[in-house]
């Protein structure tokens, strides 16, 4: 991608470059990656430490997002051999196949002219990364349904984690949705099945996470010194004897894999299908139980500038089906998903 002005002398080899319509909203690190593919991501938080990748002038994080416009200062990168790999233009996505885009748009929960809320499956990741080729950020051509711009993530959920995700449709609706995420004035439920019963049969979580680094891939743990403040409320729908429940939960920030420390850590009983997090006792016997993360993203509530909230709810998958009438769980027992966690924030 050419420096924005392309008559800037070239000795020093920085670039100054306007972030992109599309963009809007992409946090600074995944910019970099669409922009400069190459960089590692130790090297680009060394440039941020040191000032030497600035937004709009200023210092700031891996984490920070940009918006349509903002300026961002890249030093020379192609020469350094710290940065690995030179950097070279991204790959244009595939063509979404017709099978894709047929499944994609069969999992629409909701459309009007701003969002756009999808059923989103468990093992679809929402963006791509090392080895993921298929991903919902690749496909999001064929959720265009005639507008003029392609819709852009403003949250993420866990590719295996299943259940309501929202989309924007414009560059304003996912400034707007992004800015309502990021104040936490969203209402996130989720439904977990656990292995074991929580003692308290509900509470608010408030154990903070940190991120571990390691040979089998990041894994976030409990620190409350040198981790990040997380809290989750929760409640037990249903409960099998001691062997398993059915939990629903509303986190009230949004930590990386929150949701899965705290059942494990906090509550001591491990959603089913977690082997990360719960290891061997995340797993039950007797049952045809799917080995994946019964974690699924029920229910999402968000304001609008005029009239009602939206609120948006997603089926169960098969495999959380499956668990929960082997178990004897009704769906019926949860019923409205908001009414009690706005409670509490009265």
């Amino acid at each position: 991608m050419p420096p924005e002005n392309p008559q800037d002398p070239a000795p020093t080899g920085v670039q100054t470059i306007a972030v992109d319509r599309d963009e809007n909203g992409m946090r600074l690190d995944r910019w970099f990656r669409k922009r400069f593919p190459g960089l590692g991501h130790g090297r680009l938080e060394k440039l941020l430490r040191t000032g030497q990748v600035r937004l709009d002038g200023g210092r700031v994080k891996a984490s920070a997002r940009v918006a349509t416009g903002q300026i961002v200062r890249v030093p020379p990168l192609g020469g350094d051999p710290a940065a690995g790999a030179p950097p070279r233009v991204a790959p244009q996505p595939k063509p979404v196949s017709d099978r894709d885009a047929e499944e994609l748009r069969a999992r629409v929960l909701y459309r009007d002219d701003e969002v756009l809320a999808i059923d989103k499956p468990a093992g679809l990741a929402v963006q791509g990364g090392s080895g993921t080729a298929r991903h919902l950020d690749g496909m999001l051509d064929a959720l265009t349904f005639g507008a003029a711009e392609r819709p852009r993530l403003v949250h993420r959920l866990d590719k295996d984690t299943s259940g309501v995700l929202l989309l924007a449709r414009s560059a304003d609706s996912a400034r707007h949705l992004t800015a309502l995420f990021r104040s936490r004035d969203t209402l996130k439920v989720y439904w977990a099945i656990v292995v074991g019963v929580p003692k308290i049969a509900a509470g608010r979580i408030a154990m903070a996470v940190a991120k571990l680094p390691g040979p089998a891939g990041e894994r976030m743990v409990a620190d409350d010194d040198e981790g990040k403040r997380a809290v989750t409320d929760y409640m037990v729908l249903d409960k099998a004897l001691k062997k398993a429940a059915w939990l629903a939960m509303a986190p009230r920030t949004g930590r990386t894999h929150q949701l899965r420390v705290h059942c494990a850590s906090a509550l001591g009983t491990p959603i089913l299908g977690d082997g990360k997090y719960g290891g061997a006792e995340a797993f039950l016997g007797g049952g045809s139980f799917a080995r994946q993360i019964h974690l699924h993203a029920r229910a999402l509530r968000v304001p609008r500038p005029a009239g009602r909230p939206l609120e948006v709810t997603a089926p169960a998958p098969p495999h959380f089906r499956t668990a929960m009438a082997f178990l004897g769980f009704e769906e019926s027992v949860a019923g409205e998903p908001f009414t009690a966690f706005l409670a509490l924030d009265g």
